[in-house]
This record gives C-alpha cells, structure tokens and sequence, in this order.
C-alpha cells in the first residue's frame, strides 16, 4: 500500500503538481490525496476509495488498473458477540427477528446505490470533460504549421550532457520585430505538455497525435514535455523539430523573444 502510494506521489513531483492543484481539479479531499499516498487510508471506505485512485490515475495520466491491482484495499471485520442465553416461559416470535433483518437489507441496499450513483457521476463528469477539450480541438480552423528541416538549429543538451553547461538558446527570430512571444505544439505522437504564460497555467494534459494547439505571451512561456521527440515547436514563426529524443522527458523550456532555452 505505502509502495503504490509513493509511486502515485513520484508521479506528481516529476510532472510539477501540488496537492492543493489536483484537490481544485479533482475536488478530491486534500486530506484523502495525502492519506493515499502515505498509505494511512484504514478510515476509507474501500469502494469510495477505489473511485478515488481511479480519478487521481486519470488526471495524472497513468493508467489505474496498474495501481489498483497492486493497492491492498483495507477492510473490516465484525465481531459476532452472542445474546445471553435467558429463560423465559413465553412462546418465541419471529416477527421481531424477521423485521431486524429487512431493516438491514433495506439499509445496505441504500448505501450500495449511493454508491453506484457516485461511481456514475465520476464518470460521467471525466468523460465530459474529455468529449469538452475533444470538441474543441476539433473546431479550431488553424492548418498545422509546415514541418521544417531542424539541420540549422544546434541540438538543445538534456540530462546528464548539459549537467554542466549553461543555458543553450536557440534564436527565433528578430525581438524587436515580434510583439510578445507565441507557440505552437503539433504532436506526431502522444505527448503530455504543461504550459504556463508569464507564470499562469494555461494547459495541463496529453496532446494527441495529430492534434496542435498554440499559446501566447507577453514575456515567457515555460514548457514542461514528457515526450520531447514526439513533437514540433514553432516559436515565434521558427519551427523546431526534434527538441529532443523519443519518450525524453524535458521539464523547464523557456520560451522568450530572444528564442528558447532548456535550463538546467
């Protein structure tokens, strides 16, 4: 339990998430997100508990089966405590005991619906929010910009080569003739960005193959890419293919109208 809730919060370091973000997002209990990953969850109750790694594993995007069937779940035993044995010279009646037992059926029944009816509107809200940004995508009437041969831009080093290196920035155009600084992101695959326009987040999520979007600013745009080789950037009219290797993981790309830099 304490091991896929350490993954759970790996998983929200590495992609720049507080606590507090994903309690806006996910309106899931701040206190709830700390006990899973802490894995101090022997209050919950097992099936609240479960909708909950599963909507925490959606808005991450991993998928939760891979945590769910790992997580021991808690669970609760009651203890059987026998009625006194007491003589009584009156006839014995079922009535009482029969009604006990419809009142506790009637009482689980109600608590299993509740149940389903949270299940259900989770579900419901995710896939709406998915068909929303789907929708969206497929309205806007830009044409991807033109792939162009990246043979002129000097290779950005990440990782363990620019450990010691300082920024490298790749020029993007003339600053005095580009009034803030724009981009778009066309993905040949799929690829997780996190955009940020002069410190405001602006976009969260998996950029699907095929699919581009575009963002702009006055002074920067920070860039977080889970897949840098899955993607082309154009930077204030300048494309750049190849940022980086397939399925590299980049996490502070500056953008400003001097042109772009990966810090280190």
């Amino acid at each position: 339990m304490d091991l896929v809730g350490a993954k759970l919060k790996k998983i929200r370091l590495e992609k720049g998430f507080s606590l507090e973000e994903i309690n806006k997002k996910t309106k899931i209990h701040l206190n709830v997100l700390k006990a899973i990953e802490e894995g101090s969850v022997g209050d919950l109750n097992p099936v609240y508990l479960r909708s909950f790694i599963k909507i925490y594993c959606k808005f991450l995007g991993v998928d939760y089966k891979d945590f769910i069937a790992d997580y021991r779940f808690p669970h609760t035993s009651v203890k059987y405590t026998p009625a006194p044995n007491v003589q009584s010279d009156k006839p014995v009646s079922f009535i009482p005991s029969a009604s006990t037992k419809m009142g506790s059926l009637r009482s689980y029944r109600k608590i299993k619906l509740s149940t389903v009816i949270i299940i259900v509107a989770a579900v419901l809200f995710l896939f709406g929010v998915f068909s929303l940004g789907k929708f969206i995508a497929s309205r806007r009437g830009k044409t991807p910009p033109k792939r162009a041969s990246a043979s002129r831009i000097a290779p950005v080093k990440t990782g363990s080569e620019a450990r010691f290196q300082k920024p490298q920035i790749i020029p993007t155009g003339s600053a005095g003739s580009i009034a803030g600084v724009k981009l778009t992101i066309s993905a040949r695959e799929d690829c997780w960005i996190k955009v940020k326009s002069d410190g405001k987040l602006l976009y969260y999520g998996i950029l699907k193959k095929g699919r581009f979007d575009s963002w702009q600013a006055k002074g920067k745009i920070n860039l977080y890419l889970s897949n840098a080789g899955a993607v082309d950037l154009n930077v204030n009219g300048q494309v750049i293919t190849s940022l980086g290797r397939k399925n590299q993981t980049i996490g502070d790309i500056v953008i400003t109208k001097e042109g772009l830099s990966v810090q280190q």
